[in-house]
């Protein structure tokens, strides 16, 4: 094995012995591998194959988009994901590995030099594989695009605490060669049992996906926190929070700027500009004498400068303009609920708008203006609703077996993002360090399609974020190891 860069990984080579050197190239502008391996298999007690690897400890989450160039000589050719002991050829190790005709499954090796066995998983031909360490336990989850990540494996293996993680190709064949294309690949470190992402925030990715095929960019990466992005309207820029302060962030130079507030510096996640691009809405944490002290609204043009206060109770959090830049709609909690309102871009009487006992959040305004979208848990799940401007007419309009947040309509009006929690997070929370997805759905039809897998939720995408073209859509996915990986 090489110690050779080649994108994040630093140890790229071939495993056991081979006829036919493998390589990796790595496409910095697509954020892609290219990998040949060849190699007689990888089972048994002996396995030969390319690698291409870095050092992790403690636990992480590796995932990657996958397929095959070309349509090979053998249906047992494999590629995947792997954490592996050592480099030699009898190894220790698990993978997610995914065959040439389809076959997919977990295969590992308790022992050095012992027998290879596997869990067979219920799906055929996977596009994402995911491999995840959690102490002993080595999970394997899979999915074809568009749909939702499965559990298809999980057995317990005694590695040393330092391991190799990357991505493999094996030919199966000796004298032949095989070329895989990875994309997406993220190599994500969980936060440690017991933080909350509040009191110990986490790295940073700033990334673009494309919506229809999605492909993902990283922009930026940081081991600041920075949440919640907007898209400019002319898509020039985004902007983001980060420790109570907005950042401007220019797609062309992608260097951030911090965005003048005034006074104005306790500044969160809900935040937004309008359609004219003119302005931009702000909730920030405001003391005020006789009143009770949290988040309020402000407005602000989109250049900076002084914000003007719109609210004057606390808590209210933005979320959405009216497409004519004349009214704001926001959650609000009054006598011990959590409602959506709405209230004059130029401040004034606020007026409710939902009375339910449960969460309603997350309100956004459709481009034709004939629709206001929110979240609610009044079913018991937290699930994505309409209404008309005035309250009106409310109906429920994602429904399945996920908690839906924020939903966020395309510029065309004709399909929503929106930030999925699994069950097992209560349907009226939305913390931090969780394995979340962005589903697509389209208004009309009701079809939903996964557009991400991430490690976020808090402060991923609470905001509006589509490109003006409706082709791609920013968000913020989080580790708490190394943001470049």
């Amino acid at each position: 094995m090489a110690n050779s860069t080649v994108g994040v990984f630093d140890i790229v080579g071939d495993v056991g012995t081979k006829r036919i050197p493998g390589k990796t190239s790595y496409d910095a502008e697509k954020q892609s591998y290219l990998m040949t391996g060849s190699g007689n298999n990888l089972w048994g007690t002996e396995d030969e194959f390319h690698f291409a690897a870095t050092r992790m400890k403690g636990d992480f989450i590796l995932t990657v988009r996958a397929a095959f160039r070309g349509k090979g000589k053998n249906p047992h050719r494999k590629w995947g994901i792997m954490f592996r002991q050592g480099l030699d050829g009898n190894s220790i190790y698990a993978d997610a590995a995914i065959h040439g005709d389809g076959l997919t499954s977990l295969q590992y090796r308790e022992e050095k030099g012992g027998e290879t066995l596997e869990v067979k998983a219920g799906l055929t031909a996977p596009d994402f594989v995911q491999l995840e360490r959690a102490g002993k336990s080595v999970v394997m989850r899979a999915a074809k695009n568009g749909e939702a990540l499965v559990e298809t494996g999980r057995v317990s293996i005694d590695f040393k605490d330092d391991i190799f993680v990357g991505l493999f190709v094996c030919s199966h064949e000796i004298d032949t060669a095989e070329t895989a294309v990875f994309d997406n690949f993220r190599l994500d470190v969980p936060a440690a049992a017991g933080i909350d992402g509040n009191t110990v925030t986490s790295p940073s990715r700033l990334e673009v996906v494309e919506v229809a095929t999605g492909c993902r960019t990283v922009i930026h990466a940081t081991k600041d926190h920075i949440e919640a992005p907007n898209w400019s309207r002319d898509g020039k820029f985004l902007l983001y929070n980060r420790e109570g302060r907005i950042y401007r962030f220019p797609l062309d130079t992608k260097k951030p700027e911090l965005l003048d507030t005034g006074k104005v510096r306790g500044n969160n996640n809900d935040h937004g500009i309008s359609f004219d691009g003119k302005t931009l809405a702000l909730s920030s944490f405001t003391e005020q004498a006789g009143r009770k002290a949290g988040s309020q609204i402000y407005t602000v043009g989109i250049e900076g400068g002084e914000p003007v206060k719109v609210t004057d109770q606390a808590p209210s959090y933005w979320h959405g303009w009216s497409p004519d830049g004349k009214t704001l709609v926001y959650c609000a909690e009054r006598d011990g609920n959590f409602d959506v309102w709405s209230i004059p871009a130029r401040g004034g009487k606020e007026t409710r708008l939902t009375t339910d006992p449960g969460l309603d959040d997350g309100p956004e305004y459709s481009p034709d203006g004939k629709f206001v979208y929110f979240n609610s848990t009044r079913t018991g799940q937290m699930k994505i609703w309409r209404m008309k401007p005035d309250g009106s007419g409310q109906e429920q309009v994602s429904f399945g077996d996920c908690n839906d947040w924020f939903a966020h309509l395309s510029p065309d009006g004709k399909r929503m993002l929106y930030v999925s929690y699994p069950l097992t997070v209560p349907a009226a929370s939305h913390p931090h360090n969780q394995r979340v997805m962005i589903r697509e759905q389209d208004v009309k039809s009701g079809k939903v399609t996964v557009v991400a897998h991430l490690y976020g939720g808090q402060g991923s995408m609470n905001v509006p974020s589509w490109s003006p073209d409706g082709r791609y859509a920013a968000f913020v996915s989080y580790t708490y190891g190394n943001p470049e990986q």
